[in-house]
């Protein structure tokens, strides 16, 4: 239920406590901070403003309600609010404009110069006999006409506005429907009927009937403007008529004491309304599609199919030196490394958590080729998406942010890439059939071997016509034979076993490393771009809810 004017005859109040008044504050102030220059920049120096406002006004002591008498040239302000005190505060005269400065006048004995420093209004009257009067504590001020062909006088008056609690609307039966007064203010702070009084004075000039029907016009206006059934009361200062409305109307701001709760509740929603549109009602955030390309584009820039296939072939090429022929095992020590090639055949012992600068200091850089024009372009193209896809829905500013937190820089991007591979094991478990296919291999080298040296001493011997060496015989062959040809034929046949048996295993090893190095490329691409973009989503959730915090 909305709350009632409590400025209408029979209206309760329902303002905002200071408490939260000052929760609504500080929600909008860290809303301000979170958002930053991703806000638009006029709402969001509005609302600084208000923020500020808030905790002043709140912050003074006292309970005086701020009343700001306004109109324009000669709608009767100045003799409105000397009928009102009962002593000529105000300068009142045919020559226009009269009221260059702000001029107040308090009613009771509490201490106002605070409020009145804060307002910066120099000319006070302190009205005589006003410590019992029902108006005690009520500070009314009479401002420059907003109409004024001063621009000093209109920005003053403009100035004190932003400030009071409670707006008096003067104008008179010429210049009631003037576009100034309308659509400069009355519809501009429409947001504030609950403490808006509208006056329509000098309605002596007018009949009886003619007065009905300004009033009438009048109230039209106002429903325009977005003051519904906001009720116009008409005064005269020649006849006293409406003055004693008037006062009762003042006199009930003052009682309830609230007026100042009311209209900085209202510029607290004001200000948080103008912010509406520099957030969105929520983030999409990033699609784990979008992460998985942006891994894989990662990948083949950071080089990883050279590197799994370098692991492979790393792989097959100690699967040979540990289960080959032994008699040709020696050719392939002149095959370079293809880790070592890649700089990629030292491992760094120590703690998981070892520092980049620990592994430059004993690494240095992989010898990774570069990667090539178009795996730059895929990365920069998956990046763009990942923006694109997280911003989508979002303000300008914010889908900005969010592109530009999705694209690192190339040169970092390169270093920390090739610094995850490099802190990759790229090594695994020796698999147990190495072991046991070489000691076969031994075996079966050592009986071939011995089968040969067997069969050269039988021939020695039988050329230098010695004793016949004795042999056993298998069948039509006999062992030094059976020995040699067994020998040989089953280590070739062993090594052809233990070369199939390693292209399943630098398969799979290939497969578990392109595991490992993408985990760490995913680890790369969430800390530098996965991770940005969240946080400005994460900054966008923040600033929205401090936002309807604010708005209540």
């Amino acid at each position: 239920m909305s709350p009632r004017n409590p400025l209408r005859r029979g209206g309760g109040s329902s303002a905002l406590s200071v408490e939260e008044l000052g929760a609504r504050a500080e929600a909008l102030s860290q809303a301000l901070e979170i958002g930053g220059d991703r806000l638009e920049r006029q709402p969001a120096a509005r609302a600084g403003e208000v923020a500020d406002k808030v905790r002043e006004r709140t912050g003074l002591v006292g309970g005086h309600t701020v009343v700001a008498l306004a109109g324009a040239t000669g709608s009767g302000k100045s003799s409105l609010i000397n009928a009102l005190v009962g002593a000529d505060v105000a300068q009142t005269g045919m020559r226009r404009p009269m009221t260059s400065t702000p001029t107040a006048a308090v009613w009771g004995s509490e201490p106002v110069g605070e409020l009145l420093d804060w307002l910066s209004v120099g000319t006070r009257h302190q009205v005589e006999g006003s410590d019992g009067d029902p108006l005690s504590g009520l500070v009314l001020v009479d401002l420059p006409d907003f109409d004024s062909r001063e621009s000093a006088h209109r920005e003053e008056a403009t100035r004190v506005l932003e400030l009071v609690d409670v707006f008096v609307w003067v104008t008179d039966p010429q210049k009631y429907a003037d576009a100034v007064l309308h659509d400069d203010y009355v519809a501009v702070l429409r947001e504030y009927g609950a403490v808006t009084i509208v006056v329509l004075n000098q309605v002596d000039r007018l009949s009886s009937d003619g007065r009905d029907q300004v009033v009438a016009d009048l109230e039209r206006l106002l429903q325009r403007d977005g003051l519904a059934d906001h009720e116009v009361l008409g005064t005269s200062t020649r006849t006293g008529d409406g003055l004693d409305e008037l006062r009762a109307r003042l006199r009930g701001a003052v009682e309830h004491s609230d007026a100042a709760r009311h209209r900085l509740g209202a510029d607290l929603r004001t200000a948080a309304e103008g912010l509406g549109s520099s957030v969105a009602d929520g983030e999409h955030g990033v699609p784990d599609r979008a992460r998985a390309e942006l891994v894989d584009a990662l990948a083949r820039s950071a080089g990883v199919p050279t590197v799994v296939e370098a692991v492979a072939r790393d792989f097959r090429m100690e699967s040979w030196a540990r289960t080959g022929w032994p008699f040709t095992r020696w050719v392939r020590a002149f095959r370079p490394a293809p880790l070592k090639r890649l700089r990629l055949d030292r491992e760094v012992d120590g703690a998981p958590d070892i520092t980049e600068h620990d592994v430059r200091a004993v690494l240095g850089r992989s010898s990774i080729p570069p990667p090539a024009p178009a795996a730059r372009a895929a990365v920069d193209l998956a990046s763009r998406r990942i923006g694109t896809s997280a911003g989508e829905g979002l303000p300008v500013r914010w889908a900005d942010a969010v592109a530009d937190a999705a694209r690192p820089a190339d040169r970092d991007l390169a270093d920390e890439l090739d610094m995850a591979v490099m802190r990759t094991s790229l090594r695994g478990r020796k698999p147990a059939w190495w072991a046991l296919f070489g000691l076969l291999q031994i075996l079966l080298a050592v009986a071939a071997v011995a089968g040969l040296l067997w069969l050269v001493v039988i021939a020695l011997a039988g050329w230098l016509q010695l004793p016949e060496i004795p042999t056993a015989d298998v069948g039509p062959f006999a062992m030094p034979f059976l020995l040699l040809v067994g020998g040989i034929v089953c280590g070739l046949l062993l090594a052809a076993i233990g070369r199939w048996l390693a292209g399943i295993g630098a398969r799979k090893r290939g497969a578990t490393v392109d595991k490992r190095l993408r985990r760490a490329i995913g680890e790369v691409a969430d800390e530098r771009v996965i991770e940005p973009v969240e946080q400005v989503l994460a900054d966008h959730a923040r600033t929205r809810e401090g936002i309807r915090r604010a708005l209540g």
